[in-house]
């Protein structure tokens, strides 16, 4: 398909390393998951964090500023050119997001079949952004990305969120250590999903850091034709470079109906309006609980519902 393009109108980018609005990253709430665990040992307990009460409303705005911050404090990131990037989504909600605060400009490759709300909170944020093919999905993203690059290094930073240290590193700077203090210490099993493995890779190396017996979970569609946006099927998707595949204790695939029916499961049985890949982390978290006599299992919600609403299958 012919690739589209929006255009916003220039601004000046002057970078500034520490916005108030930064400072609203991180320590997000930890949730029980009370009802859809009722089933499990009562010696388990089952716990979300709530990544949508960051800023841009997602998890992605962890590694986004880790990201932003290290490119300006490297001098990678210039007032004189714009940040560029692949996207399913999230990420790039957060870029612009942050990126308004600290005055750089936010170019992004995404899916044009991504959500109709992800591209109007992106056009509402000033992005640039370039609809790629539906049918390559998230790597069709990442290789106009890269070719335009390639092709314009003058013009762009590419942040190449896939291959960038700092996206895992944030996560080991803040997801594992707020999973740490809010469990007191008794966290036995982490669950995430893998788009990036961002989340797992940076938590998991703090958390296997701190406690080896901490068993690591990660999430993945149960093939490469999925409804879980955010999420890879690694074995036939580009893998990404910050992918530490001996990290892992276990992957967990899940189904496309099985997360479809655990996010409506989470709004009308613990009020909780969550996304498709915070309904995929649900139901991988509890087949873990099921297994346990005891434990703490935590898992990750990435963002809320409403990006999810034009959905019609989804909320059926």
């Amino acid at each position: 398909m012919a690739i589209q393009v929006m255009t916003t109108n220039p601004r000046i980018v002057t970078p500034s390393i520490g916005t108030e609005l930064a400072t609203k990253v991180g320590n997000t709430p930890l949730l029980p998951l009370r009802r859809i665990a009722a089933h499990v040992s009562p010696q388990v307990q089952v716990l979300a964090k709530a990544e949508w009460f960051n800023p841009g409303g997602s998890v992605k705005d962890r590694p986004a500023l880790n990201i932003l911050r290290t490119a300006i404090a490297d001098g990678l990131l210039t007032p004189d050119k714009k940040l560029l990037d692949s996207t399913s989504g999230n990420m790039g909600i957060a870029y612009a997001t942050l990126g308004a605060a600290l005055g750089v400009e936010v170019t992004l490759a995404l899916p044009a079949n991504a959500s109709p709300e992800r591209i109007a909170i992106l056009r509402a944020l000033g992005v640039e952004l370039i609809l790629t093919d539906p049918l390559e999905g998230t790597d069709g993203a990442m290789r106009v990305a890269r070719q335009l690059a390639t092709e314009h290094p003058e013009l762009y930073w590419y942040a190449n969120q896939y291959d960038n240290p700092a996206n895992w590193m944030a996560h080991y700077l803040t997801t594992g250590p707020e999973v740490i203090q809010q469990t007191a210490g008794n966290l036995t099993h982490f669950v995430a999903g893998m788009g990036t493995s961002g989340t797992l890779t940076g938590a998991g190396r703090y958390l296997r850091q701190y406690n080896p017996e901490i068993k690591l979970v990660a999430v993945q569609p149960d093939s490469s034709f999925h409804g879980l946006e955010g999420l890879k099927h690694f074995p036939t998707a580009i893998q990404p470079g910050i992918y530490d595949p001996q990290l892992p204790d276990r992957i967990q695939a899940v189904t496309t109906e099985a997360a479809y029916g655990m996010v409506r499961r989470l709004a009308r049985e613990e009020g909780l309006f969550v996304g498709i890949s915070s309904g995929a982390a649900a139901a991988a978290a509890i087949r873990v609980a099921e297994e346990l006599d005891e434990g703490v299992v935590v898992t990750i919600f990435p963002d809320a519902g409403y990006k999810y609403l034009s959905d019609k299958e989804l909320w059926k």
